[in-house]
């Protein structure tokens, strides 16, 4: 048996356009389904996504809804981090990323050694990224 730990993210109204560009800057696969298409919902939300899952081809999984009304909840700082050694594929990704963000540190030499990012993308979700440089021989 395996667990599986994912961010799940909240909008306000804005899901189905977010999960679209996530889509676009990570790749893979987004599935998504509206409110009106569960039964769920008032009918002004019909078009609301209830649940989007986007699956990376690098096994990464990140999930997202727009806020139901019947459930407001307070967003607060959404925050997800990106790290590994594939500092290519990383890049790319926050370059994808910095399209409409706020840069809060640009990606570039940290102290502790590794390559580090930070930006609020447009959606509001703040994205951390670090590249570990592959050890050296």
């Amino acid at each position: 048996m395996t667990t599986v730990l994912n961010p799940y993210l909240s909008f306000p109204g804005t899901a189905a356009e977010a999960m679209a560009f996530y889509h676009h800057v990570l790749g893979g696969s987004l599935e998504s389904s509206t409110f009106g298409e569960s039964g769920m919902g008032s009918p002004d939300e019909a078009t609301k996504v209830m649940h989007a899952q986007l699956r990376t081809e690098q096994g990464h999984t990140i999930m997202g809804a727009d806020i139901a009304d019947a459930m407001p909840i307070d967003r607060g700082t959404q925050q997800v981090s990106l790290s590994g050694d594939e500092e290519l594929l990383l890049r790319s990704w926050w370059e994808g990323l910095a399209e409409g963000a706020t840069i809060l540190e640009d990606l570039q030499q940290a102290p502790w050694g590794d390559l580090f990012g930070m930006l609020v993308d447009r959606f509001g979700v703040q994205w951390l990224v670090n590249v570990v440089p592959e050890p050296t021989e």
